[in-house]
């Protein structure tokens, strides 16, 4: 999984490319809370433009990144997903918690 990190102010949007799956997750939540810590964002976007397959450990990805951004101060939303990803956040609620675009 690779991103690329585009800052305006404190607004951060992060460009996801790769599969989000149980192999990347980790590297992915590590990489995450390093851009979050550097950066210090008011508002966190993940773009999944670039997400070709997503498994559950997706979602355990968005839901920590959802709760360091609330201990911030900060909100989380998510853009750009494809039919794939969406089905399977919609599907576990996450739509309920977090803002998808």
């Amino acid at each position: 999984m690779e991103i690329r990190a585009k800052k305006e102010g404190r607004n951060v949007e992060i460009l996801l490319k790769g599969e989000l799956d149980h192999h990347g997750a980790k590297g992915l939540t590590l990489q995450l809370e390093r851009e979050i810590e550097v950066l210090l964002p008011l508002r966190l976007v993940l773009d999944f433009v670039g997400v070709t397959f997503m498994d559950s450990s997706g979602i355990a990805v968005v839901l920590r990144t959802d709760r360091r951004m609330k201990e911030l101060g900060g909100t989380l939303c998510l853009q750009s997903l494809g039919q794939q990803p969406r089905k399977l956040l919609e599907a576990a609620g996450i739509d309920r918690m977090v803002e998808i675009k």
